[in-house]
């Protein structure tokens, strides 16, 4: 593991001890101020950035200037934050970067948090906004992080057939695909994840669930169907508490004749590819890389 990586992890550490081990954290992080998520100018340096509105929320447009966004191949991205947090500059940096590597329009979607908006809410904007954009002919491929990585899945299983049909792929980083984090297997991880532990994120879970239950297939991606999917990527790290359900998905979306691609990289923590790091950068590069294979794009050095 890379000294970068071993930084990273000791400044997680801090936060996990914090608030992720103590059961009353999920309360701590429901009841924190949400922050602004307006996109920080540096990142976006170079890019023209647009918002408008999909059943009540915003969703941001990042293109190259003097691009005319609106057509051709997009890539939409749902940010991570347990559902709770709202985007951070990691995720602006990421759809930055994908934005100018491949030439085409991202997609942000800002959907409400809890503990003011739930599961539901949000799946209505996600699937609303596959079916414009299907119904637009744009193909798509559609990525997430963490929480994000959950609801990009979950955007994929309940899509109406159309929508469905526009997609060429899913890129899925270190997703949340089980709020019921009941996988035995988590038990030996948790000691071994620098970051993230299950107490604070059941409370988490249970409010941006209600009144469905966490393991409602509507919340919980990995309890659905797989049927019809295209094709997947997944990167997660062996130090988070995802890999385990992670090697699950993999799993069962393989016995269900899913195209997937699984990348476990050693020694990584949560979402690694938008981490300062080398691991981290080459996780970025593959993403791009693959959405730019999905979309028939090629990509611009």
């Amino acid at each position: 593991m890379s000294w970068q990586m071993s930084a990273v992890g000791l400044l997680m550490r801090v936060t996990r001890n914090r608030i992720f081990t103590d059961p009353a954290g999920g309360a701590t992080l429901l009841s924190r101020p949400k922050a602004d998520p307006t996109p920080p100018a540096r990142a976006m340096r170079g890019l023209r950035v647009e918002t408008g509105q999909v059943a009540g929320f915003p969703v941001v447009s990042v293109s190259l200037e003097g691009a005319a966004p609106g057509s051709g191949p997009v890539v939409v991205h749902l940010h991570g934050g347990a559902y709770v947090n709202p985007i951070a500059k990691q995720h602006w940096q990421l759809v930055a970067t994908v934005a100018r590597r491949l030439g085409c329009e991202v997609l942000v979607p800002l959907y409400g948090l809890a503990p003011d908006h739930d599961a539901a809410t949000a799946l209505d904007l996600t699937t609303t906004l596959l079916d414009r954009l299907a119904g637009d002919g744009r193909a798509v491929y559609l990525t997430g992080d963490s929480a994000g990585g959950g609801l990009a899945l979950l955007t994929a299983q309940h899509a109406s057939p159309s929508a469905r049909a526009a997609l060429r792929g899913l890129g899925l980083l270190a997703p949340w695909v089980d709020l019921t984090m009941s996988n035995p297997e988590i038990d030996a991880l948790e000691d071994h994840d620098p970051w993230l532990a299950r107490p604070a994120l059941h409370e988490v879970a249970r409010v941006w669930a209600a009144p469905w239950d966490v393991s409602d297939p509507r919340v919980s991606p990995v309890l659905g169907s797989f049927d019809g999917l295209p094709p997947v990527d997944l990167w997660v790290g062996d130090r988070d508490i995802c890999v385990a359900d992670s090697r699950r998905l993999r799993d069962l979306m393989t016995s269900a004749g899913v195209e997937v691609r699984y990348v476990e990289e050693p020694g990584a923590i949560h979402v690694y590819p938008l981490l300062p790091t080398p691991e981290g950068r080459a996780g970025r590069a593959a993403i791009v890389a693959r959405a730019a294979a999905a979309l028939g794009l090629v990509e611009r050095r």
